[in-house]
């Protein structure tokens, strides 16, 4: 697995860590080999993420993180010999804030995004219901493994 992160903005070592691990299991749960797999992960301010929201996604707000896939199927994946996943965007400051009104330490929640990110990026969407708590549970479950319950 290798996670390119940006300089700026980066969180502690414990949460990279985290981060790597969680990311790891994420692609073997999609039967993805994680020493194929890259994926960009960038720490931006609030404006920056309101920037690339309404650019991207043509919604005028802060955002948590947002997720930019490489591939539409897991399928597509396999035939790379490198899997460039696709990129994560994450807004530290929204992920603390977020964390405090849940209740959470903010390494939960970075790392919580994080994994919610990796799924978009393996295909996950959480648009109907049925695939939101698809999602959600699979969200839960590698958030359990690497320790960091709710």
């Amino acid at each position: 697995m290798n996670l390119i992160f940006s300089d700026e903005r980066m969180p502690g070592q414990t949460v990279i860590d985290h981060m790597i691990q969680a990311a790891e299991l994420c692609v073997k749960e999609e039967g993805v080999d994680p020493q194929r797999v890259e994926i960009s992960v960038t720490f931006v301010s609030t404006e920056e993420i309101h920037e690339l929201n309404r650019v991207y996604r043509d919604k005028d707000s802060v955002t948590d993180v947002l997720s930019f896939p490489q591939y539409e199927t897991v399928s597509e994946m396999h035939q790379a010999d490198v899997i460039c996943l696709g990129d994560v965007v994450i807004c530290p400051e929204q992920a603390l804030l977020q964390a405090d009104e849940f209740g959470h330490s903010g390494e939960r929640e970075l790392v919580y995004l994080f994994v919610h990110s990796v799924f978009h990026l393996l295909g996950y969407d959480h648009i109907e219901e049925k695939d939101k708590a698809e999602m959600r549970a699979q969200e839960e479950k590698i958030m359990n493994l690497i320790g960091l319950v709710r």
